[in-house]
């Protein structure tokens, strides 16, 4: 069911969206070469505990996953794009990393995700990464009140395409209010003014993704849950919880004022 808020509602989602915000703009600060992708887990925990927020994941067990997710934060490393799982990795000098987080608030969610490289970095990834936040911020600025989903993925893979990159549709955005997945599914892909009415308090989690080479998806074995290119080539995220308004889009995991 998609439910649309109020505006009380959309103030009382700001919280959310602010601990969002700051804790990505902090992990991506702190995370650095030779960081262990389960020191970010829990620092990650550690930041919710003290903000008294919950976490989205810990008990996520969605049919797509195996059982609950049993951390608190999404850590996809070079070819593993959703879903990231963290393990007992120290990360290496050039790689790729997604951190993708979402938690409750007073009982309101929001979720975002940024991708950036530790050490040095391949131009090649630099510009996967900019083609994702190039693709959101476009995906943003369609989500115009009188428009329709379809507005959002056209805009997202007219961005998408014009790198020459290919568009999967199987995971994408999503409805955001009280629980982290819900109605409408927003795909990365799709016509303008078809799909549902982008109305007043809708809120939603716009998420480009795209790989380098594929658009084909395998689930890592070893966790049941890491999503990676089925031709190894290397993956970006950007994602950012939005509402509509009469005015336009407010961006409620902004973080552009962080750093």
């Amino acid at each position: 069911m998609i439910e649309l808020r109020t505006p009380a509602e959309i103030d009382a989602m700001r919280p959310a969206g602010r601990f969002v915000a700051e804790t990505l703009a902090t992990l991506r600060e702190e995370t650095k070469v030779g960081t262990n992708l389960l020191a970010i887990d829990r620092r990650a925990h550690d930041l919710i505990r003290r903000a008294g927020a919950e976490s989205c994941y810990l008990d996520y067990a969605p049919s797509f996953g195996s059982g609950p997710f049993g951390k608190v934060i999404c850590t996809s490393v070079n070819d593993a794009v959703l879903h990231g799982r963290p393990y007992d990795y120290a990360l290496k000098d050039g790689d790729l990393v997604t951190l993708d987080f979402a938690v409750a608030v007073d009982g309101w969610v929001a979720d975002s995700a940024v991708s950036f490289v530790v050490g040095t970095p391949r131009d090649e990834d630099l510009a996967l990464i900019d083609t994702t936040e190039r693709a959101l911020a476009a995906g943003i600025a369609a989500a115009q009140p009188g428009g329709r989903v379809g507005d959002i993925s056209a805009a997202i893979s007219e961005i998408a395409r014009a790198e020459g990159l290919e568009i999967n549709t199987d995971f994408g955005g999503h409805g955001v209010g009280r629980t982290m997945h819900g109605d409408p599914h927003v795909p990365n892909d799709g016509r303008a003014g078809r799909g549902f009415p982008l109305k007043p308090g809708l809120v939603i989690a716009i998420e480009p993704w795209f790989l380098h080479t594929t658009k084909k998806l395998v689930t890592d074995d070893r966790d049941g849950w890491t999503l990676r290119s089925a031709d190894g080539s290397r993956g970006a995220h950007s994602e950012h919880t939005i509402a509509i308004t009469e005015d336009g889009p407010i961006i409620l995991t902004d973080r552009s004022h962080l750093g």
